[in-house]
């Protein structure tokens, strides 16, 4: 969402972000941007500092329990406002006019930090099967419902009683095999069970994170 009035430097934003393939919504009313923000899921925030009654935004955004989304916060503005970047709490700032060079840098670096929020929480659902190890080294044959960078959702053949498990599973196109230790969180007496990763290896917990990047993008 971009707030602001500079319809320049609005159509400029939207070139940008249309080439990042991110929709823009403009409120050019800063009380509206607010009442937005309470109410609907926003994935980045851009601010013009040049407009009358931003500094309520910041009030809100950084006040002790409000009930507003955390986004990424983007400010933009006349060079003199624009270095008080500290006291708004944004993460990024470019100056007025738009430089386009320097905006696709920062939009860019928006747009990884909010990929990787979704991402950390997103699940991809996949039926494919999956091999779990009990403490005594029984085996067990699962198929996978879903998986996440934290965890995933299997469905066993039977009921499983341990509580720490080693998982094994091949996801289709990734480099290498998916093996992790994790814990049951959760299980029903259909053999369905919520597993949280404990401990992947740092190259296979990259490898999992490339591969749901490419599914989500896919979608």
């Amino acid at each position: 969402m971009v707030v602001s009035r500079d319809w320049q430097e609005i159509s400029v934003l939207e070139c940008i972000l249309g080439g990042l393939h991110m929709s823009v919504s403009v409120e050019p009313e800063p009380q509206s941007a607010l009442q937005r923000l309470s109410r609907s899921k926003i994935d980045a925030l851009i601010v013009d500092c040049d407009l009358g009654g931003t500094q309520q935004i910041f009030r809100e955004l950084q006040g002790a329990g409000k009930n507003l989304n955390t986004v990424p916060l983007v400010i933009m503005g006349e060079r003199q406002r624009v270095a008080a970047l500290n006291q708004t709490g944004a993460l990024f700032a470019f100056e007025k006019p738009i430089s386009v060079e320097q905006a696709v840098r920062t939009l860019s670096a928006a747009r990884c930090m909010i990929l990787d929020g979704r991402l950390r929480y997103h699940r991809f659902g996949i039926a494919i099967p999956v091999s779990l190890k009990d403490e005594d080294d029984k085996m067990t044959e699962a198929y996978l419902v879903n998986v996440s960078q934290g965890g995933m959702q299997i469905c066993a053949e039977r009921v499983f009683e341990a509580r720490d498990v080693q998982i094994s599973c091949d996801l289709p196109g990734a480099n290498s095999q998916l093996k992790a230790r994790g814990e049951v969180v959760w299980r029903d007496d259909c053999g369905n069970m919520g597993i949280r990763f404990v401990k992947v290896p740092a190259q296979q917990q990259r490898a999992l994170q490339l591969w749901l990047a490419q599914k989500f993008l896919a979608n």
